[in-house]
């Protein structure tokens, strides 16, 4: 059985016959599976009226237990957006009804940010729809191959986050 990534690397090793093109096996098909596990996520998210980025924000404060609030400082490590972009992002969400903001009683000038209940809900069937849908995209393989690929890019991913985030340009 071939795929569409066996099908390029042939073609490369014909044209390209002095080049090593083995990492095109593996990396190729981790982008696939990237831009099908996008459609999917997306799919998801707006079955359930959410954006991509309302969803990253939203799960950080349903992770973070109760009551569901963090600080912007928080969210802004959570999903490594600007500050800038994490007000705007707090500010659509209020206006949605998915959060609110509340002094932080442990500093006078700070505030939380707490996920309502409609917000909750809507987070948990929205992140239910994913979990399906990555199922389906798992669905080939079973759960000793699940948890075998788990290892395989883990070890990959490790380097990538274990350096600290590249910093933005002013």
């Amino acid at each position: 059985m071939q795929d569409e990534v066996d099908r390029l690397v042939a073609a490369w090793r014909v044209e390209r016959p002095d080049l090593d093109v083995e990492p095109l096996q593996v990396l190729s098909r981790v982008s696939r599976l990237a831009r099908h596990l996008d459609r999917a996520r997306r799919d998801a998210f707006t079955e359930h009226g959410l954006e991509p980025w309302e969803f990253d924000v939203l799960t950080a404060l349903r992770r973070a237990g109760e009551p569901y609030e963090l600080s912007p400082g928080a969210l802004l490590r959570a999903t490594l957006v600007t500050s800038g972009t994490m007000t705007n992002r707090i500010d659509r969400l209020e206006e949605a009804g998915l959060v609110q903001r509340r002094p932080d009683p442990e500093d006078k000038r700070g505030i939380l940010v707490r996920l309502t209940p409609a917000g909750r809900r809507k987070v948990d069937a929205a992140f239910a729809a994913l979990l399906d849908r990555e199922r389906d995209l798992l669905a080939g393989l079973d759960h000793a191959a699940r948890d075998n690929l788990s290892t395989l890019l883990r070890t990959l991913l490790i380097p990538f986050d274990t350096q600290p985030p590249a910093r933005e340009a002013p």
